[in-house]
């Protein structure tokens, strides 16, 4: 939060508030950012060390983003840490990732302007897994290599991610 007007009150989450299993997940995993709770009538404004901020309306909706690109979302909206259980999965956004769902509004960082790439059954969309922020609920990363002598010798391994219905 940079600044407010309203009547809003900021009170930081408990540590037990997501409940036991979520409180473990947090320690396990590393996603243990604090969360803040902001409560009231007003308008809050949110940014972070000058990074761009992409709001994201949810309708009934699921999708996956790395915690660190989390900055808000909307009460209506539920999460949870999601051990990522494929490899792919692994490399684009680390073994544990936020998995948001619902209905409402969710604002994620990134360094750049980011773009959104449509992906089409049977036209599967590859990306660099470390400029990977966020992806829909109902695709699964998968792994892609491209070996040869290239890489081999002196060149590493390029690794790409195709993403799958």
């Amino acid at each position: 939060m940079i600044g407010y007007t309203g009547n809003v009150k900021f009170e930081r989450e408990g540590v037990l508030e997501g409940g036991l299993g979520k409180f473990l997940k947090k320690a396990v995993s590393g996603e243990s950012t604090p969360m803040m709770k902001a409560e009231g009538n007003g308008r809050v404004y949110f940014a972070e060390n000058g990074k761009k901020v992409r709001i994201i309306y949810l309708q009934n909706e699921m999708f996956y983003v790395n915690g660190n690109n989390i900055l808000a979302f909307e009460d209506a909206i539920q999460w949870d840490i999601k051990m990522m259980r494929r490899v792919a999965g692994m490399a684009a956004g680390g073994l544990f990732n936020m998995q948001l769902g619902g209905t409402g509004m969710v604002a994620i960082t990134t360094h750049f302007d980011p773009i959104t790439l449509v992906v089409q059954p049977g036209q599967p969309v590859y990306t660099d897994p470390n400029a990977t922020v966020a992806w829909s609920g109902n695709l699964t990363p998968s792994i892609k290599t491209d070996i040869s002598l290239k890489t081999l010798f002196g060149r590493g391994q390029r690794r790409i991610f195709p993403a799958r219905f």
